[in-house]
């Protein structure tokens, strides 16, 4: 379980996660923009026709759906605020206790003269990786 617990928590596995969630929220955007504004007005200019209701318009027989595409943005607006504050503001203060920082800017880090390992934090005293002395300058 401890195994399955750290492959879950792994940081390239939410960033991936995330990117997959923000692309879906984004192409439902796109589908209701193409689907719902630029189809029809295609469709009027080859002069097709069908009538619908709703916040909208129609031009030469094709409904323009105004309200489709604005209640997308409103549901990708939503989505995406959901997301963050459900799964990304808590994986990050989790990452944070464990000192490490995510969807964010990284700590700066300095690089042992030793094994030349770059991931040290600036104030480290001993390398991680080699167990050497470091100077506070290093």
């Amino acid at each position: 379980m401890k195994g399955f617990k750290r492959f879950l928590m792994q940081g390239n596995l939410i960033v991936i996660a995330v990117g997959l969630v923000v692309a879906t929220g984004f192409s439902t955007l796109i589908e209701a923009f193409t689907g719902n504004i630029v189809t029809p007005l295609v469709n009027a200019a080859a002069g097709g026709g069908a009538r619908g209701k709703g916040l909208g318009w129609t031009v030469n027989g094709q409904r323009i759906q105004l309200g489709v595409f604005i209640s997308a943005i409103v549901y990708f607006l939503i989505f995406m605020a959901a997301i963050y504050f459900v799964l990304v503001v808590p994986y990050r203060s989790y990452m944070h206790r464990r000192g490490q920082s995510v969807f964010g800017e990284p700590a700066p880090t300095t690089t042992c003269p030793h094994c030349l390992s770059s991931d040290l934090p600036l104030g480290a005293t001993r390398c991680k990786y080699c167990t050497s002395e470091l100077s506070p300058a290093a």
